[in-house]
């Protein structure tokens, strides 16, 4: 047996019997058979607890998962990966690994085992009961309305009354009220379900079947036809139970039988409110018809008092003009928030003289409630000093009625359209859009939905429509149900604008191509289910230069796109059936093409022509390769992008060094030599990029979390070698770099890295250590002083996680690691680093404070998750308790720890009150559960557990435990298989 002795070698060093390494080394195929599958069956297994959990919480509407399944469900998710893992490192393995890897197979299959034996069962319920009837909706102080909100409150707990309709005008606070009495009906538990759902004007029976589904924890399938639809929808509901359901803003009557909304009566307890503009809808639908009148003089004094802010309540020569201001605003709260929000901090009496007269003069205007609405609402758009600040708010008018608005990509929109245009750099142009949206917020004429979202309100864009109806002349039909293009009637000679996005247009027929539309300078059509466009589609848009497709489902553009010669923006993404494009080299004026999301395999003909090009995204995993010469004459580019994971479009260095004008890139260098060719020319010309991902070498990166990201894969010979970045880098994932030994030393370029925020290494066999410093009292670096995630994997030589130098094969730890490092630390992995023994260690707590996870799996020699330093034990004695503070660890994960022998030193205690977690699995020699402070009496623990804490773990481990210490620990514990 030529192979023995080489495997007895690995036998004995890895302290497994020899004739189980013999074994191992025989049939490792047949370990491999059985991994595949057990992989196979709890792959299987996983799936199917899938699909009966959504079954189930479409049955029982209200409720949610049980802890335990959705815990199972992710831990088993997470072990698959850990098994393609080992799949591929024994698909790589050479003849004289094969014990080892019959070991690691082995191992790999007894866990998945336990996760298939311990599988929730779905006979006792995979859901449970929901924590309430709903959440509570975001709104505004209520100012007044008092008697109104008790008549609604009122009727709400009247038996007879089954059916409300809450009418008035725009603006008068309908949705107001209703959000608080929605808030109201939650608190005082009145009901077990409470669904709000907004309708809008384009009345939309599919989207709101589906809104009101998602209301209740299910989901419509979005294959069955109407009648099964509504169908499936009034079961969901019934099952509900006792709920109010709460339609918001509807413009017509609707058939609740259509929808599928159970007709509600005093027999079944359902409740349906709607809040309209029109009475007739109240009446006709058959509902107890409700008014919400203006706010009374003194009530509509009091609300713009509290908007217009605490100088002007104090001035006391604005106080006649004001109270005439708030006179003309007729009691509307929506038309007082927005003229005070206008007026705020204003102090000039002739601006407030100004702003009654020109109120005045528009409400006298016209006779209709609504119209005076729109005009008293055209004051503060009036008011608005700057023009372009006008047109970055009548664009939003372009997007759907009630939409959510990204800021990000309105601020983008303001840019194509040459709103926000004479700055230097995009960064600039991007913080003048945060300043307009914020003088727009300021105005109340548009809402802050949440940090990334803003809307406006129906009243606030039905004011914009009646504006672009004049100048500039748009056509907006987004999200209006369309299945094809308007009337060639409505493709006005002067019209400007046309959204028709978020519709169902699937063809562009010739028989209804607009004529001649001149003037017409933007085209929205993304988010339709387009196929083809005709060639002469654009032969009559001669002046059109945003054109928007993005997430259709075009596969080509006809040639006549070459004829639009003042085309600035073309925006392509998430085309997936896109393959090819026409010549783009008569398109000279061209700022931003976006084709991220596409399958082109060839970069544009004639893009080397674009030489105005600012935007260029090219984040495609087909395209197979960047023409040499392209990027240099693209001397104005401020952001580009490309699929980092893709080989084929690795970059050179002096490619990308004309660009001096680049503040955002993506992309991908094939090695760490190029990589530094560009930071340093980067420092060179004293430009720091400012959102980045960048690859470096042939390992995919893991997913982005930050927007500051370095990844580097598979580089060889790093040793001694400096490694240049930029300074403010957030992320950093480093894969399968052999040669490095800890990734911040001395000399290390990383040890300036202070606002890193993710660090990943993955797989580097080199590493010992993840900090590395000759002298922690001198060090002036605080390395990982902002880090906040922190995962390892697959590190077979690291030993600790920070390290005195002194030779780090022989390194002894310190007992004073630089104060800041590791400070802000909130997770940490560690997986598979077969020599780490204790995680972290007890010198090393007081720099964890806010760490919130710990998760530990597969590393054979850890024998202590907290370690005591042998000083502290010494000093302190035996018998002494030692107390480990982490107060706001929230989750403790051990997986497949073989000899993990304590959580914490025997005499440890812990300090953990957030701890809401421990997860054991596969950890036999774990023979106790430590306890937690508080103390009593003589200084000895008593039965004490953090309130929410659970520990999860196979039910023979937990039997198996020991309570000798203290016997009565066991009872306090909540435990769950």
């Amino acid at each position: 047996m030529e192979y023995v002795e080489p495997v007895v070698g690995i036998a004995n060093c890895l302290g497994t019997p020899v004739c189980k390494y013999l074994q191992y080394h025989r049939k490792l195929n047949d370990y491999v058979r059985n991994f595949k599958r057990i992989r196979d069956e709890l792959n299987c297994k996983m799936e199917d607890i899938e699909l009966q959990l959504k079954a189930e919480l479409l049955r029982p509407l209200g409720k949610i998962p049980k802890k335990g399944v959705e815990n199972w469900l992710k831990a088993v998710k997470e072990i698959i990966r850990e098994a393609q893992v080992v799949e591929n490192k024994v698909s790589n393995g050479i003849y004289l690994c094969r014990a080892c890897n019959g070991r690691l197979v082995d191992e790999k299959t007894r866990e998945m085992k336990e996760f298939l034996d311990n599988a929730p069962n779905a006979s006792e319920g995979l859901a449970m009961d929901g924590p309430s009837a709903g959440l509570p909706l975001e709104t505004s102080e209520l100012v007044g309305e008092e008697a109104v909100r008790k008549e609604i409150w009122a009727s709400l707990m009247q038996e007879e009354v089954s059916k409300i309709g809450v009418w008035g005008m725009g603006g008068v606070g309908k949705s107001t009220i209703m959000k608080h009495i929605h808030n109201d009906l939650l608190k005082e538990q009145r009901f077990e379900k409470v669904v709000w759902v907004t309708i809008s004007k384009d009345f939309n029976i599919v989207k709101l079947q589906n809104d009101i589904a998602s209301a209740l924890n299910g989901k419509m399938p979005e294959e069955a036809n109407k009648v099964r639809r509504a169908a499936i929808l009034s079961k969901m509901l019934k099952r509900a139970g006792k709920h109010a359901l709460i339609l918001d803003d509807v413009w017509s009557e609707v058939s609740l039988e259509e929808i599928g909304i159970p007709k509600p009566s005093s027999s079944n307890g359902y409740k349906l409110v709607l809040t309209t503009r029109v009475e007739q809808v109240c009446k006709s639908m058959g509902c107890k018809v409700i008014k919400v009148k203006p706010l009374s003089e003194e009530e509509a004094l009091i609300l713009f008092l509290s908007e217009v802010g605490p100088n002007i309540v104090q001035n006391q020569t604005l106080m006649p003009t004001l109270k005439l201001v708030v006179k003309e605003c007729a009691g509307l709260p929506l038309t007082i928030v927005v003229i005070a929000g206008t007026l705020r901090g204003e102090d000039d009496p002739l601006i407030w003289k100004n702003t009654l007269r020109e109120l005045k003069e528009r409400i006298w205007k016209v006779k209709e409630g609504e119209d005076k609405v729109i005009e008293s609402l055209k004051v503060s758009f009036n008011h608005l000093k700057d023009e372009k600040m006008k047109h970055c708010f009548l664009h939003c008018a372009l997007y759907p009625e009630d939409f959510q608005i990204g800021k990000d990509g309105l601020i983008e929109c303001w840019i194509e359209e040459g709103f926000i245009d004479d700055m230097s750099t995009r960064q600039e142009m991007k913080d003048k859009g945060h300043v307009i949206l914020k003088k727009l917020e300021d105005n109340c004429l548009l809402e802050n939905v949440s940090s990334e979202r803003v809307k406006m309100h129906d009243a606030v864009r039905d004011m914009a429509l009646s504006i672009t109806r004049m100048n500039p002349r748009c056509m907006i039909q987004a999200g209006s149900q369309l299945e094809e293009l308007p009337e060639k009637v409505q493709w006005s000679p002067d019209i400007e604008k046309v959204s028709l996005m978020y519709n169902s247009i699937s063809e562009i027929s010739t028989d209804v191509l607009p004529t001649k539309c001149q003037l017409l300078t933007t085209l929205l059509l993304q988010h339709n289910p387009i196929k083809k466009i005709p060639y002469s589609f654009f032969i009559n848009m001669p002046c059109l230069c945003v054109r928007n497709l993005s997430y259709t489902v075009i596969e080509s553009l006809p040639n006549s796109i070459s004829e639009l010669k003042n085309l600035t923006t073309l925006l392509l993404s998430g085309c997936s059936g896109l393959r090819d494009l026409p010549c783009l080299s008569m398109l000279q004026e061209l700022k931003k093409l976006d084709l991220s999301g596409t399958i082109i395999e060839e970069v544009p003909e004639g893009m080397d022509m674009l030489i105005k090009l600012r935007y260029l995204d090219l984040r495609v995993r087909t395209l197979k390769e960047i023409p040499a010469g392209l990027l240099p004459k693209l001397v104005h580019l401020q952001h580009l992008g490309f699929y980092e994971n893709n080989e084929k479009t690795s970059l050179k260095a002096e490619e990308m060094e004309p660009l001096k004008k680049l503040e955002c890139f993506t992309g991908r260098f094939e090695n760490i030599n190029e990589f530094n060719k560009f930071i340093s020319s980067m420092q060179q010309s004293k430009k720091n990029l400012i959102n980045y991902h960048l690859q470096v070498g042939s390992y995919n990166s893991v997913d982005c979390e930050r927007g500051k990201r370095v990844s580097i894969g598979g580089v060889q010979n790093w040793e001694g070698e400096l490694i240049m970045h930029p300074i403010e880098i957030q992320e950093l994932n480093i894969v399968k770099c052999d040669y490095l030994r800890s990734l911040v030393d001395d000399n290390s370029s990383f040890k300036n890295a202070i606002d890193l925020r993710v660090c990943w290494i993955w797989g580097c066999e080199g590493i010992e250590c993840v900090v590395s410093l000759s002298s922690f009292a001198s060090s002036s670096a605080h390395p990982f002083q902002s880090l906040e995630v922190l995962g390892l994997y697959d590190l077979p030589k690291l030993s600790a996680l920070i390290m005195k130098d002194e030779g780090i094969g022989s390194a002894t730890t310190s007992t004073l690691a630089p104060s800041a490092t590791f400070s802000h630390l909130k997770e940490i992995t560690i997986f598979k680093c077969s020599r780490m023994k204790t995680l972290p260690p007890h010198w090393l707590l007081p720099n964890l404070q806010n760490l919130e996870e710990i998760s530990v799996s597969h590393c054979d020699k850890v024998v202590e998750i907290l370690g005591a330093a042998p000083s502290e034990v010494e000093e302190k004695g035996s018998d002494a308790l030692i107390k480990f503070h982490l107060p706001k660890l929230r989750q403790l994960r051990l997986r497949t720890l073989p000899n993990l022998k304590s959580i914490c030193s025997k005499s440890g205690v812990m300090v953990c009150d957030s701890l809401q977690l421990i997860l054991i699995i596969n950890c036999h020699k774990l023979e106790r559960i430590p306890p937690f402070v508080p103390l009593v009496g003589n200084g000895q623990p008593f039965a004490y557990a953090p309130p929410s804490l659970t520990i999860r773990s196979s039910t023979k481990w937990w039997e198996s435990l020991e309570w000798d210490d203290h016997p009565n620990f066991k009872n306090v514990l909540k435990h769950e298989r």
